[in-house]
């Protein structure tokens, strides 16, 4: 008796390619030999410098690709034998792990990342048609990878695109083909928009200040009655519940 085919969905944990890394015709893979596995200096050093943070060294695995994807472009097989020779593991254990970041590229893509996030909060506000939009501006540019990101983690700067790790938002219509143009050119992306550049309600948010146009930040500091530090902010206010409870007194206990 055969047994039916398992059905393949569009996405999710049977799509093809998923068993890429498994090829039981193989023998089992060994960790690279140094003496023949050249790696870069640049990359040792920042592998080795991540290695140190953690007791098990394999806890550096998800840093350490991110050194050789930026070097390499991406994941490749060298990039793995590269890092497998300097943490002492088997390139197959870092497929694994590459294999379930996203972030970390297995196939060749292009250099520049931008993604735009096509979660709820930025779905709502455009955020499918950003997609759309920037792929169709700059998505044939084989050194620029335009994707949906299920979620990026900034619903206040709704609908927003992480360009190389640059966060920017809210993005308008009209500033599509300009975020476009700056990605394809190497400049800055909406520089007023960039979250790292927001104004915060913490004035020791951010260890850099930018010109923000059209506010006199001065003034406004100065406006503000900032507590000393250790006071409460708000005034004492008389409570419907009556006073605080102060400590016990041992007496009316006994």
């Amino acid at each position: 008796m055969s047994l039916p085919d398992v059905k393949r969905f569009s996405h999710g944990s049977r799509v093809p390619g998923w068993d890429d890394s498994v090829d039981l015709t193989k023998d089992p893979q060994e960790v690279p030999d140094p003496a023949t596995t050249p790696v870069p200096a640049e990359l040792r050093a920042e592998i080795e410098r991540h290695i140190a943070k953690y007791p098990d060294r394999r806890s550096a695995a998800i840093p350490a690709l991110a050194a050789a994807q930026e070097l390499h472009g991406w994941c490749s097989p060298e990039a793995f034998r590269q890092v497998a020779c300097v943490m002492r593991l088997t390139p197959a254990y870092l497929v694994a792990v590459a294999s379930f970041y996203d972030m970390l590229d297995t196939q060749p893509v292009g250099r520049k990342r931008v993604y735009v996030c096509t979660n709820i909060s930025c779905s709502l506000r455009g955020g499918r048609k950003l997609l759309a939009e920037l792929n169709d501006a700059i998505g044939d540019d084989p050194d620029v990878q335009v994707r949906g990101f299920e979620c990026l983690g900034a619903c206040d700067i709704a609908p927003m695109v992480s360009v190389d790790g640059v966060f920017v938002g809210p993005v308008d219509a009209d500033e599509i083909q300009e975020l476009a143009r700056q990605v394809r050119d190497g400049e800055d992306p909406l520089p007023a928009k960039q979250l790292i550049k927001r104004p915060s309600a913490d004035p020791n948010a951010n260890t850099q200040t930018w010109d923000r146009p059209g506010t006199d930040f001065d003034t406004v500091e100065s406006e503000i009655d900032r507590p000393a530090p250790g006071n409460s902010p708000l005034p004492a206010e008389p409570s419907s519940f009556g006073p605080p409870m102060g400590q016990p007194d041992p007496e009316e206990n006994a």
